[in-house]
């Protein structure tokens, strides 16, 4: 498949690079903060950063959607603000990353530091069919933690 990608600020290209895979095996590629310059995160602190790029999925049948990069998340306590970013396939507006501030201490973003994960997937979408009942199996109705610890 194809993803168009358009510049939307001029420094991508040139200060910082595309989004890119880092190896070969790599599932997601690496979203940049483009912006002018240094931003801090105060704990519980929340900001849009800015990646500069836009993108052009090719039918609805796909979807992309944004991680924040497992160092940042788990070395320093910084994660999305909404969890997961999707982006839908007919959504052309700059990508921006909404970061938190999990941590007890503030966080530095420098221009060009890689902030997220962008990762195309396969989207289904099901046709809905309302029932009264639906099929029975081992685990049920069993919430949170009912599978065991």
């Amino acid at each position: 498949m194809e993803l168009k990608i358009k510049a939307v600020s001029p420094k991508i290209g040139r200060e910082f690079p595309l989004p890119q895979y880092k190896t070969a095996g790599a599932a997601a590629m690496d979203l940049c903060a483009c912006m002018e310059e240094d931003v801090t995160l105060a704990p519980g602190q929340r900001m849009g950063i800015p990646t500069g790029i836009a993108i052009a999925l090719p039918s609805p049948d796909y979807a992309a959607l944004v991680f924040v990069r497992s160092g940042m998340g788990f070395k320093h306590g910084i994660g999305l603000s909404n969890g997961v970013g999707v982006i839908d396939s007919d959504y052309r507006g700059e990508i921006s990353v909404g970061l938190v501030n999990l941590s007890g201490e503030d966080y530095t973003i420098r221009p060009g530091d890689r902030i997220a994960q962008l990762m195309v997937v396969p989207v289904v979408r099901p046709e809905l069919v309302q029932v009264d009942a639906l099929d029975e199996t081992e685990r049920g109705a069993g919430g949170f933690g009912s599978t065991g610890r």
